[in-house]
């Protein structure tokens, strides 16, 4: 559970991201549409499956990289 908060919130591990949500919000569902596609038709396209994940993480890496300021810093 400690992984998942952690990949969750910000840097100060408390505030909940609605950026890092979202990632993992639709990396899991581009994963399940993935199983489901390949259940269906019985192909597994890694093609089409490489491309969607690597949208995914380029466009939130960039959403993450223009808020890295905004983030609230660690407690001291």
């Amino acid at each position: 559970m400690n992984l998942i908060q952690q990949m969750v919130t910000g840097k100060d591990n408390c505030t909940h991201d609605l950026a890092r949500w979202s990632w993992l919000v639709t990396t899991l569902a581009t994963m399940l549409g993935a199983v489901w596609n390949t259940t269906q038709t019985g192909v597994v396209d890694l093609m089409q499956f490489a491309q969607s994940i690597g949208i995914l993480c380029s466009t939130h890496g960039a959403a993450l990289l223009l808020k890295k300021d905004t983030e609230p810093g660690q407690p001291k």
